[in-house]
């Protein structure tokens, strides 16, 4: 089965915007962007938004979402349930926990939340737990098992855009495996003036991609902290298409479909600066994968034209202008809404739709 056999019957319509920055917060005063999600103990649904205080200093906050007539249309604030209060999430000048990702699995009992922890030498993919959305329990930031075959080692990048998938897979080892979606940023000028861009063996396209690693599932219900330490990487996805010119990343968890995962994730054209830095000279727009339901290393199929692209004046003005970056997917009675950042300054949310029911 090839990526051009099978068609993606899924489709985005925007519904309007669910939180802005509350007025005369310090804590939003850079904006409220990229949330993650979650059904709380209590079956209500929690929106775990990036609060960027001024400075660029970045938290995660928690806030119901208020839903009314089965649509969401706003959120009660419930206060910060993480911050960069540890060394290696502060460095001289900038400090942050950014763009939580969170994935529920079952097989665990546990929320699972990837995010960015920006410390001393940048961006630095960070993994944390939860029963409850309130309380989590930092496991570290990730390490990547050395692979002699890709002639590199995985954690001298940063790495961004990191999420796991909610049920166990079959590894490409024959185990049964937690796997994980994450883009590496290839650029180590970024870390030290002078290496540029180095890539992984075999690697035919320097732009940033997605690539899938596996955790053995048997080894992380003997010691969560397993969850930390990812292997068996490979390359799943590039840009293809002119939306995707400069680089793509993942978005939310993916969403197990009738036809096999459903992955959403951003393309990214126009010229990227400073990697760390704002950047008005790009454009993000929101795309989708499906990956086979049994190797999900295996695209099936992905969309050549953007599902849905910055057009609004809250996509298309703010802190990074034109941008829809879609990072949650959550159920509302038999409807599912995607929860994206507009131009990193409020949060949107669209309905998804499977064309023919």
């Amino acid at each position: 089965m090839t990526a051009q056999t099978v068609a993606i019957p899924y489709t985005l319509t925007r519904i309007g915007v669910v939180m802005s920055p509350a007025a005369g917060d310090p804590l939003e005063a850079e904006g409220v962007l990229n949330p993650g999600s979650g059904r709380g103990p209590d079956g209500e649904l929690y929106l775990l938004p990036r609060m960027v205080a001024e400075g660029n200093v970045s938290r995660i906050g928690l806030a119901r979402v208020l839903v009314e007539n089965g649509v969401p249309v706003g959120v009660e604030r419930q206060g910060v349930v993480l911050a960069p209060d540890r060394g290696w999430e502060r460095g001289v000048g900038n400090a942050g926990v950014e763009d939580p990702r969170i994935t529920w699995i079952e097989r665990l009992g546990l929320h699972v939340m990837t995010y960015v922890a920006y410390g001393p030498l940048g961006p630095r993919t960070a993994i944390a737990v939860s029963t409850d959305l309130r309380e989590w329990r930092r496991l570290g930031p990730v390490l990547f098992r050395y692979d002699d075959a890709l002639d590199m080692d995985l954690n001298l990048f940063h790495n961004k855009d990191t999420v796991f998938f909610p049920e166990p897979v079959t590894a490409p080892d024959g185990t049964e495996s937690l796997a994980v979606l994450h883009r590496p940023m290839w650029n180590l000028d970024e870390t030290k003036l002078g290496q540029g861009v180095r890539v992984p063996a075999g690697t035919v396209d320097e732009r940033q991609s997605i690539w899938i690693s596996y955790v053995p599932l048997a080894d992380v219900l003997d010691d969560i902290s397993e969850l930390t330490l990812w292997g068996q990487h490979r390359f799943l996805a590039g840009p293809a298409y002119p939306f995707e010119q400069l680089k793509i990343g993942g978005g939310p968890a993916p969403l197990r479909v009738p036809e096999g995962w459903l992955v959403l994730h951003h393309g990214v054209t126009g010229e990227i600066i400073n990697a760390f830095e704002h950047q008005p000279n790009v454009n993000y727009a929101a795309g989708a994968l499906l990956l086979d339901a049994d190797d999900p290393s295996r695209v099936i199929a992905r969309t050549a034209e953007p599902l849905l692209a910055p057009e609004t004046a809250e996509e298309r003005g703010g802190i990074v202008p034109n941008v829809v970056f879609p990072t949650a997917i959550e159920r509302i009675d038999d409807t599912l809404f995607v929860f994206y950042g507009m131009a990193d300054s409020q949060i949107g949310v669209a309905r998804l739709d499977r064309v023919g029911g």
